[in-house]
């Protein structure tokens, strides 16, 4: 083959990748001049961290601090996440942004892979976050291949908490989504036992727990940490990956019909 014929085959592919590239340059751009995006979603998981898990649970030894810092990655996660998603695709629906987006000449995924891929970002930077403040200040010991577990576990959360917060932004208004997506988020944080260990809640709690994503989620970060969350790993990411792709696709096919 010639270089011309190379140089042809290899265009739209560097396109494609310069579109999703300047995409998530857009969206991050974006969320960084929204305060009310970017500070309750790095700051809010570490103060947390910092009040229950090293002030409050410092006085049992690491245990709490060691329980809190995986399951506050995953409250970190899902905040990233559905606000991410949620309140970003209701208002881009209303002002009919993705009307726009299909006359213009970009993939028609970038939109999401950009909005995934900040997710992920963000989740990443308060793991990190909650990271430093265990090891320096809570006592907690992992190994290197632990801390890469935890955080990518907390990284791939992103996509099925994303697909849950898609679905949201496009069957809400843009007024109700930020209430809506806060009506799930919170239930579903402290009833799969992200602020409180499960084992403290009465018994009725822990057996409706499996319901919730963020439960699934956590029982894969405790396992990383040295926490048994007890049930086969395998059933948590597969619930995980049911709940993403069921609702990624009725999003999608809700946007494809409503726009």
């Amino acid at each position: 083959m010639s270089r011309t014929a190379i140089h042809h085959a290899l265009a739209p592919r560097a396109f494609r990748v310069r579109a999703h590239l300047q995409e998530l340059r857009c969206e991050l751009l974006r969320m960084l001049r929204e305060p009310m995006y970017v500070i309750p979603t790095l700051l809010f998981p570490a103060l947390f961290y910092a009040m229950f898990g090293l002030l409050m649970g410092g006085r049992n030894g690491s245990g709490a601090a060691q329980y809190l810092l995986a399951t506050y990655g995953v409250f970190g996660t899902l905040g990233a996440a559905m606000f991410g998603f949620g309140v970003t695709v209701a208002n881009d629906r209303e002002r009919g942004l993705f009307a726009l987006r299909r006359a213009l000449p970009a993939p028609s995924s970038s939109w999401i892979t950009a909005r995934l891929a900040k997710a992920m970002l963000f989740s990443l930077v308060v793991s990190l976050e909650l990271a430093l403040l265990a090891s320096v200040f809570g006592g907690v010991s992992l190994s290197p291949a632990q801390w890469t577990a935890l955080w990518g576990i907390n990284m791939l959360g992103a996509i099925p908490f994303g697909a849950i917060g898609l679905l949201l932004g496009v069957w809400c208004s843009a007024n109700a989504a930020p209430a809506i997506v806060n009506i799930l988020f919170l239930p579903m944080a402290f009833l799969s036992g992200l602020w409180l260990p499960l084992s403290m809640l009465p018994d009725v709690f822990t057996r409706i727990a499996p319901i919730w994503p963020a439960y699934h989620h956590a029982q894969l970060a405790l396992r990383v940490v040295g926490q048994d969350g007890g049930g086969a790993p395998w059933l948590h990411a597969g619930a995980l990956v049911m709940i993403g792709l069921v609702c990624a696709a009725l999003a999608l096919r809700r946007l494809a019909r409503v726009g």
